[in-house]
């Protein structure tokens, strides 16, 4: 009879266990996903200034349309990228940003753009825009750090692919040598 207990207690430890383990995951997928969330908020938020932003420049330098295409073609790739994952969202991003310093190097060369109310603004709701989505992903990656931790380590790791836990991938940089060289933009 005693090692009926025995087992028993056992199995409530190992269920309370997983119970406990289960419920800890579900709360740390559940932040990854609303870092997700506020990610793809905040580049909304950038893809909807650009068309004003490029609208601004267009005036000054209308001669420069292939920069304005490859920023409008770049943007609609990041939009639709976001329905693809973060790998494919995260590419689609490095390539939009490397177009949009290309039409911020442009903007260098008129001086009247660059003294204009609108456009100022414009730069300054798109640095404010910036600096949320990169809080965002560093929210994100945090959470996602998290969770990868927890469904790796013992004795987590045990079940939680079984419960349909799986790794989930990091919003990075593709480029990490584009990463580490100062980018020098001048307004």
């Amino acid at each position: 009879m005693m090692a009926f207990y025995v087992i028993l207690g056992l199995i409530v430890l190992v269920g309370l266990f997983v119970w406990s383990a289960y419920n800890s995951l579900v709360k740390l997928k559940a932040r990854v996903d609303e870092a997700w969330s506020d990610i793809t908020v905040q580049l909304k938020r950038r893809y909807d200034l650009i068309p004003n932003l490029v609208n601004t420049v267009k005036g000054y330098a209308a001669h420069e349309s292939s920069v304005f295409e490859k920023v409008t073609e770049a943007r609609a790739n990041a939009i639709s990228a976001q329905s693809q994952g973060v790998k494919a969202t995260a590419d689609a991003e490095n390539q939009f940003e490397q177009t949009l310093k290309s039409l911020f190097a442009v903007t260098e060369a008129y001086p009247d753009l660059k003294a204009n109310q609108s456009f100022q603004d414009l730069q300054a709701e798109l640095i404010d825009t910036e600096d949320k989505v990169m809080a965002s992903r560093r929210f994100y990656n945090g959470g996602v750090r998290d969770l990868n931790v927890k469904i790796e380590t013992f004795p987590t790791n045990v079940f939680a692919n079984a419960l349909g836990f799986t790794k989930r991938d990091f919003f990075e940089v593709e480029d990490k040598a584009e990463v580490e060289k100062p980018v020098e933009v001048k307004f």
